[in-house]
């Protein structure tokens, strides 16, 4: 009596992750070129060179490839490494000079920006237009980022910085206005500032934002 065991191939494995993470990066170049109303499954499966029914089997629903597609434009790779537990994160959050820090993370924030905004203006602008599916997709990014830069401020404070009065709140919302899309948007792509630019005076001006009068230069 014989008894039957699912077969894997770790060559298919490899091959349906590359072919999902080919399909997500797709995706991510036209939901933010295009916008994600104007790009049809059926276009991104053109353009990742596979079938619609590959794309559907992959991630089932269209809002659950765009979130897809923005995790990994988020991250830059498709690592299953939480960004937050990036040995470029990690040695971040190492740093004890909160200015060294602040810059730190506008430098950071900057590459993020250049690899998942456009994609970000585009679900803004769909969630403001009352898509449905762009509404809970742009819920769930906010609140993402929110804990994001709740961390930061966190960790400011922690390294005693925080300018007299200022409460973690309160540097959490600055540093978030700071290094949001919007502000991105309106210096690199409206008023045409390079990159290094933009990162500069964010950096800069996160440290003016927060930090106590004794902490905003760099020491080293």
């Amino acid at each position: 009596m014989s008894s039957s065991r699912p077969y894997t191939s770790p060559l298919r494995e490899r091959q349906a992750r590359e072919t999902r993470e080919r399909v997500a990066r797709t995706a991510a170049d036209l939901f933010g070129r295009d916008g994600y109303a104007a790009t049809s499954v059926a276009a991104v499966a053109r353009a990742a060179r596979v079938s619609t029914q590959t794309v559907y089997n992959a991630f089932a629903t269209k809002p659950t490839l765009l979130k897809a597609a923005y995790d990994l434009a988020l991250a830059g790779d498709a690592d299953e490494v939480p960004l937050a537990q990036r040995p470029e994160v990690l040695t971040l959050y190492a740093e004890v000079d909160a200015a060294v820090f602040l810059r730190g993370y506008a430098r950071l924030g900057r590459a993020v920006l250049d690899r998942v905004g456009q994609l970000m203006r585009q679900i803004t602008a769909g969630a403001a237009a009352g898509d449905p599916d762009l509404v809970a997709v742009q819920h769930t990014t906010d609140a993402e980022r929110l804990t994001g830069t709740t961390m930061v401020a966190r960790r400011v404070a922690e390294l005693g910085a925080l300018a007299p009065g200022m409460t973690v709140e309160a540097a959490r919302d600055r540093i978030w206005t700071l290094n949001s899309v919007d502000v991105w948007h309106l210096l690199t792509d409206v008023r045409g500032w390079s990159g290094d630019d933009y990162q500069e005076w964010v950096g800069g001006l996160m440290c003016a934002s927060v930090l106590a009068d004794d902490q905003r230069l760099l020491r080293r």
